[in-house]
Order: structure tokens, then sequence, then C-alpha cells
């Protein structure tokens, strides 16, 4: 019996890194695209825009996945174009499900990466996947739009819709704000200057995120939409004690208005129960084990 096969849009991105290693050692046979060159030799990676429908049917066509992991997207929320957002979040994500329905490829599962996002300024303090959305910005509005074309094929996707809450690991972009910090400390910098400080974030570890993908696609809770989260908020002061707990290194840090954002979510919590009825997600890193990981590579 063949190994399952398994499309991966944004491939070579952050999140595409972890989840297609942790689908190979799973035994699936890893496929993905995205639309620059793959950094490295890679026969099973192919080129593709999401918002060019005929490249894509090439795509789905040449690989036949039995399932798809739609990660690829803007998902800086300051990118600066608000066009941007819409026309590859939601238009981008809608000509991928068109393309997988007329070929009928994908049959096993469609995960589709949304965001925690859109709950914005929630008064819940763990936020479960019934709280009514409030999103603050144009990514935000993005995916919740995105969310809401998804169930528009419902009848014929078997689609699971995630909204991942903040995380992190070795190779995120430095300009998200946890490497941010940890590039500043393995640098040894006198100084550290961010935006709001009076912030609180549930961060998780790319490599559990990364597991908790590939169990959504083995066990394909159809029409599901989970939360990926700890349960957990992590006030930004205490990542920073952490890193200089771990390090040794003492920081100066300054609050520049200039890095803040309009309308910044203060507290962001999950509530990650409905998850762990769904599937055995297991044991978690914890946020400091993480950091001294990103400290040590």
């Amino acid at each position: 019996m063949s190994a399952p096969r398994v499309l991966i849009t944004g491939r070579y991105g952050f999140t595409g890194h972890y989840a297609a290693k942790e689908l190979e050692r799973a035994g699936w046979d890893v496929w993905g695209t995205g639309t620059h060159p793959a950094p490295e030799p890679d026969p099973n990676y192919l080129e593709a825009d999401l918002t060019d429908a005929r490249s894509l049917e090439q795509v789905i066509t040449n690989v036949a996945p039995d399932a798809v992991l739609h990660l690829a997207g803007v998902a800086f929320v300051a990118h600066g174009t608000a066009e941007s957002f819409y026309q590859v979040n939601l238009m981008g994500t809608r000509c991928l499900l068109e393309v997988l329905a007329n070929t009928g490829h994908g049959s096993k599962a469609v995960v589709l990466a949304s965001s925690a996002n859109i709950y914005g300024n929630a008064t819940e303090s763990s936020i479960p996947e019934t709280a009514r959305p409030a999103p603050v910005n144009d990514y935000a509005v993005s995916k919740l739009a995105m969310e809401h074309m998804a169930r528009l094929f419902d009848d014929c996707l078997p689609i699971v819709i995630a909204r991942p809450f903040n995380y992190t690991g070795h190779g995120q972009d430095p300009k998200f704000l946890v490497p941010k910090i940890v590039s500043h400390f393995s640098q040894k910098l006198p100084q550290l200057e961010l935006g709001n400080l009076d912030v609180a974030r549930d961060f998780s570890d790319v490599r559990d995120v990364a597991r908790i993908y590939r169990l959504l696609l083995e066990n394909a809770p159809r029409g599901e939409t989970v939360n990926i989260c700890s349960g957990k908020a992590t006030a930004l002061g205490e990542i920073l004690n952490m890193c200089r707990t771990i390090t040794g290194h003492e920081i100066e840090v300054v609050s520049n208005p200039s890095f803040a954002r309009a309308q910044e979510i203060k507290i962001l919590m999950g509530d990650p129960s409905h998850l762990e009825s769904l599937i055995p997600v297991g044991v978690r890193h914890s946020l400091e084990e993480t950091l001294r990981w990103m400290l040590n590579e």
C-alpha cells in the first residue's frame, strides 16, 4: 500500500519547513508548492501562484494529493498592503478549493490555516472556538472571510479550519516578536526597541504546531474549526526575563511608539479543549524550552 500523499502550500515557509519534516517522519509522501524557487534541490516541489488557477490546476493534477495542508498566505499583520491580504488569503484559498473540488483531489483531508487574530480583543479569558469574531486589522478580516468562503465547499471537500495562536521556533523571521527578542539576546546587544510592552500572548512551539497539523490530516475531523494553542498567556516581560536567565545577558528594553500597532490586542489566549477532544495532542514544549532551543541554535 502506497504512502498517503500530501501537498503543502507554502512548503518552504517557516511552518511548512517543520510540517514537512513531521509528515515525512510519519510516513507521508510529502509534496510542496510556493511562489518562489525551492532553496534546495527538491523534485517534490512545484512553483505555483495561488491566484493563478491554471498553474494551480497543473500542480494539483500532477501531484494528485490525497490531502492538502494549506499554509501559504500573507501572514505578517503589519505587511502594509491591505489588498494583498485579500488577494492571497481569501481569493488564493478560493482558487485552491475550487481546483481541488473540480479535480477530485484532497479527498482525505484539507486543512486550512486561519488565525486566532480573528478573535480580536475578545472578552473571554480563555477563548473558545465559539467566541464571537471581532477582527481589528485587514489580516484578521481576510482570514475570517476565508473561513466563511471555505464553508461553501463543505459538501465536496473534507475541510478542517485551524486557528493557530502565536507560535515560534528556530528559523522564524526576526520581524516577528520572539525571534526579534532572541536575536538581540543572542548577539548580546545592549538595547532592544519594542512596541507596546503591555501585551500577553498564547505561545506554542512550531514543532508542536507541526505535529498538530499532522494529526488533523490523519484524523480529518471534517467540518471542524479548532484552536491551536497552549491555553496559557505569557506576558512580554516574562519572555524577556526568561531570555535574561538563559543567556545571563542584561538588555535595556525601550518602548518605541512607532513600533506599536493601532488597535493592539492586549491579551490573546486560547482554549485548547475542543482540539484536545478531537486528536491526541500529547505533551508539548514549554515556552522556556522553546526559547532555550532558539537561543542555543
